[in-house]
């Protein structure tokens, strides 16, 4: 009878040493395990991290850090850490915090319009994702790269569409370019590439002619018409006389793309540059920017007029005054050079 007691006393004893830790692992796994206030907070895993960065991220989301541990290491995840962005959903458990860690890379929106190097690209893309600015530089001017895909020096940049696009945080600079020379092709669609034809132009003189008609005007709607005026010059013969080029061949001479320049003087016209379309007929070699679609879809679907000549509008600013003929125009520039003496604009 005694011993029946003890062991029933034992029995009872396991049930509830049992019952407690039980208790502890369902809590330690299955409990809610955050500490913030939020629906969601993010972390930023980079590549090649290790389980300690992980628990470095977590310690100010998480209530029970080593709970998480434990968890962690039973699942395996300690010796498995992925690179990328995580979201943390409010009211999360150990267990599910580690499944969004394997399995749940969320996209970030990465976007861009009007660089005028690969150098500032890089600076903008390296802000949106994990790669610094330098090896992304680097990439986008592999020489083997750029000879494989059809671009050198001058056209390279033409690869770059502006747009808002999605990628994985952690994605490498290799298949970034790799994406956006996918996306390139996937812009330049037969109905495009029939309308480049058609004006007897190539994708990368297409869009060297938007980025000159992206700098003439920010207004969307005028884009049309400048594009149809540098067009009447480039059937005629004409040299195309944009100020922007003389602007980016003095920049890119200089080497210095921070150059603020209001006003093109004449002396500038005889700066000698590929750039210069006052020295030189057709198109550039390469962009002066990276034009907007807007701009370039201006190019491929441009006004049709007699338009030859153009000047800044001061009495309706953003906008031009168009003439078809130079005595015209003569008579539209008095008013711009007035208004620029009148703003004491020099340079």
């Amino acid at each position: 009878m005694y011993i029946k007691k003890i062991l029933l006393f034992i029995l009872l004893a396991g049930l509830v040493v049992g019952g407690i830790f039980a208790y502890m692992v369902y809590d330690a796994i299955f409990a809610p395990n955050t500490s913030f206030n939020n629906e969601q907070a993010f972390i930023y895993i980079p590549t090649d991290a290790d389980f300690s960065e992980v628990v470095l991220q977590l310690e100010p989301l998480i209530e029970d850090t080593d709970s998480f541990r434990k968890v962690a290491e039973r699942k395996g995840y300690i010796s498995n850490v992925k690179a990328g962005k995580y979201a943390i959903q409010k009211g999360m458990n150990n267990n599910e915090i580690i499944n969004s860690l394997r399995s749940n890379n969320v996209p970030v929106k990465v976007a861009f319009n009007n660089q005028e190097t690969l150098k500032d690209l890089a600076g903008r893309i390296s802000l949106q994702i994990e790669p610094d600015s330098m090896l992304l530089k680097d990439a986008f001017n592999d020489p083997e790269f750029l000879k494989a895909n059809g671009f050198n020096d001058d056209t390279k940049m033409t690869m770059y569409v502006p747009n808002s696009y999605e990628f994985f945080w952690n994605t490498s600079p290799e298949d970034f370019r790799a994406r956006m020379l996918t996306e390139y092709k996937r812009f330049w669609n037969e109905k495009r590439l029939e309308k480049a034809r058609a004006l007897n132009l190539t994708p990368a003189e297409v869009i060297s002619l938007a980025a000159i008609v992206h700098k003439e005007t920010a207004k969307v709607d005028e884009r049309p018409r400048v594009a149809g005026l540098y067009l009447n010059r480039i059937r005629s013969g004409m040299k195309l006389q944009a100020d922007p080029t003389v602007i980016y061949a003095i920049k890119k001479h200089t080497g210095n793309f921070d150059t603020i320049i209001k006003r093109v003087l004449y002396k500038d016209l005889e700066l000698e540059s590929p750039y210069n379309t006052y020295k030189y007929t057709g198109v550039p070699p390469g962009p002066i920017t990276m034009p907007d679609i807007t701009a370039i879809d201006a190019v491929l679907n441009s006004e049709k007029n007699d338009y030859y000549y153009m000047v800044a509008d001061v009495k309706n600013f953003g906008y031009h005054m168009f003439a078809k003929t130079a005595a015209q125009h003569n008579r539209n520039k008095i008013q711009y050079i007035r208004w620029l003496n009148e703003q004491k604009i020099k340079r």
